[in-house]
């Protein structure tokens, strides 16, 4: 193999890494000891005219659509911030925002699926984003992670109880997800038509596969909170250890008295604040959530109808249940008992 035959294969595989292996640009640059400003550049010229353009033949054409520094300008805004860097009122990077952003910053007008591709080229994909709060204390994640769990785990077992996570959730008839149908060009308006109704529900999941759950009448308090431990410990049918957030009735003094008459037949810890990510149970009101969403509701008494059967469903559902736990912010999780 001759250096220009050398020089064509090199910048295959370097495409190849990013484009089919899905590898990191900053990865791949290191790798073969090249500037990641020239990995963009002959990502550019794979899009202009695909494995050919990058022989050493090749060079030289009509001009390139997207350049490399076009490139690379929007690896690093899409990996290294969010909209918002752009003064643009959104978290998410959508393929629309992408082209809007795309045409307004560097003068480069694609289609949105043209967007799409150009962003698979670059070795990104769209992903469920996680949602963490800005007022998440990383320290206290981490103690939780390392002393507070594992302290409760140890104490639970002296006791042969079974561990769950709790929580509480509202479903409203005006919170809206998903799209919507509407006319081609014309973003739909969703107005409130100020008739609110909600309905609210307590569960609790194990690492086994577990679903309990319960209909919270009015809002939710120390008194309603004992009774769903009172109802979870006689339906395990042993001990039981729950990790909850930190709403204030589960702080309550009402809530640690009873608690304290347990003799360990049930007990409590407490999750970090603001994160939602590390509990399973958040994942049975993202499903629950989702199936009301598309089904169509018109009162209160239609929405516990549906609502019931999702959840009734995913109780159904061993496999599903422990699939919450492993999820990457929860697979700490999933080895319990």
């Amino acid at each position: 193999m001759n250096r220009v035959e050398k020089r064509s294969q090199k910048r295959k595989e370097v495409v190849e890494a990013v484009v089919l292996r899905k590898e990191p640009v900053t990865v791949v640059a290191r790798v073969f000891n090249i500037p990641a400003r020239t990995v963009f550049g002959w990502l550019a010229r794979y899009r202009q005219g695909g494995w050919q353009a990058l022989t050493e033949q090749s060079r030289q054409g009509r001009p390139k659509k997207v350049t490399g520094d076009d490139l690379k300008w929007l690896y690093d805004a899409v990996t290294m911030g969010n909209p918002l860097n752009y003064k643009l009122p959104f978290c998410l990077w959508t393929a629309s925002i992408i082209r809007t952003l795309l045409e307004k910053e560097r003068g480069v007008t694609l289609s949105k699926s043209g967007v799409c591709r150009l962003l698979g080229h670059l070795g990104l994909s769209p992903q469920r984003p996680i949602y963490k709060s800005y007022q998440q204390d990383p320290d206290k994640v981490r103690a939780y992670l390392s002393e507070t769990y594992p302290n409760a785990v140890a104490e639970a077992k002296k006791h042969r109880a079974r561990l769950y996570f709790v929580d509480e959730a509202a479903f409203r008839n005006d919170a809206h997800r998903g799209t919507t149908w509407s006319k081609i060009g014309e973003t739909p308006v969703v107005r409130d038509t100020g008739g609110r109704f909600g309905f609210k529900l307590i569960s609790a999941v194990s690492a086994r596969g577990d679903l309990h759950f319960d209909i919270v009448d009015g809002a939710m308090d120390a008194d309603k909170f004992i009774v769903f431990l009172k109802k979870l410990r006689h339906d395990s049918g042993s001990p039981i250890l729950v990790i909850a957030d930190n709403a204030r009735y589960h702080h309550s003094k009402k809530v640690t008295t009873f608690l304290d008459t347990q003799q360990g037949q049930i007990m409590m810890a407490f999750l970090p604040p603001y994160s939602p990510e590390l509990n399973p149970d958040e994942q049975v009101w993202n499903h629950a959530k989702a199936d009301a969403g598309k089904r169509p509701i018109q009162n209160k008494g239609e929405m516990e109808k549906v609502i019931l059967n999702a959840m009734q469903a995913i109780k159904e559902k061993t496999e599903l249940v422990k699939s919450f736990f492993r999820l990457p912010e929860t697979l700490y999780a999933g080895n319990c008992f």
